[in-house]
């Protein structure tokens, strides 16, 4: 398998806001009790983060972080933010709050866009491609991330079996697609395209594009993790029914064009 590279647009310069944090100092009462004159500034948690951040569990597809925060709206929409993570950066629990894990700069072998739902100062809040669905972290962003809009939403009714893709709001594609079976169906809530793979084993989709979300019925699908994919079928009896493991199966036309869609991209599984 091969990966593809692409990503978001980079945003202006304007998008990119990193404020100063400044550390707190020992009080009074430290002194009085140990004696410690000049004491030493505490460290924020996002700056000790950079010293241990070797020993965090990566955040890829093949982890899980049960302890995450999670989605706090898992059907709203974003306004199309995305983050290209460059080199490896801590994830916290809260704009500094503990580090939990690492978000490294590839996913399965294709560069890293998360998608932000939420700031905070100079904090954002991402999904996370890893269990449990729907886990997010905080990061900062700084030198070691590029920001940048993706004007592009996948929305797929599973009910309707109908996914459609949007660009700033219009629809630019709609199509009859396959879910999940009643016994393992396709898991819900808003995810993102997290890696674009080429398939040269396999003959049933020749680009996978593998989601930041996992099924709820199986720990894994042939010996890995479990992620559920939008692909192709080379049946079309499959579309407009529930019987797949739990991806969405899609036509060939749909295939097409969501391979064109930028990295990080987000998707509505509702």
């Amino acid at each position: 398998m091969r990966p593809r590279t692409t990503g978001a647009r980079r945003a202006d310069s304007a998008d990119r806001r990193v404020r100063a944090t400044t550390a707190a100092a020992l009080g009074a009462l430290c002194l009085a009790l140990t004696g410690c004159a000049g004491a030493t500034p505490i460290e924020p948690a996002h700056a000790m983060a950079r010293a241990d951040l070797g020993m965090q569990v990566s955040a890829t597809t093949f982890a899980d972080f049960p302890s995450a925060p999670l989605d706090p709206a898992p059907t709203a929409d974003t306004d199309g933010v995305v983050l290209h993570v460059k080199q490896d950066i801590p994830v916290h629990q809260a704009p500094d709050g503990p580090v939990f894990a690492r978000l490294p700069a590839t996913q399965l072998e294709n560069p890293t866009w998360v998608p932000v739902i939420a700031e905070r100062g100079p904090w954002a809040q991402v999904l996370l491609p890893s269990r449990p669905n729907g886990a997010t972290g905080w990061v900062r962003p700084d030198g070691r991330v590029d920001r940048a809009r993706s004007p592009y939403v996948v929305d797929v009714d599973i009910d309707a079996r109908r996914l459609v893709v949007r660009n700033n709001g219009a629809v630019v594609g709609e199509w009859t697609v396959g879910v999940g079976a009643p016994d393992s169906p396709t898991p819900r809530g808003r995810t993102f395209i997290m890696a674009a793979i080429e398939e040269t084993v396999t003959r049933f989709s020749p680009i996978i594009l593998p989601l930041g979300v996992h099924s709820e019925t199986f720990n894994t699908y042939g010996g890995g993790p479990g992620t559920v994919a939008l692909h192709g079928w080379p049946d079309p009896a499959v579309f407009g029914q529930a019987s797949s493991d739990g991806c969405v199966r899609v036509p060939d036309d749909a295939l097409r064009l969501l391979t064109t869609l930028p990295l990080g991209t987000l998707v509505h599984l509702r």
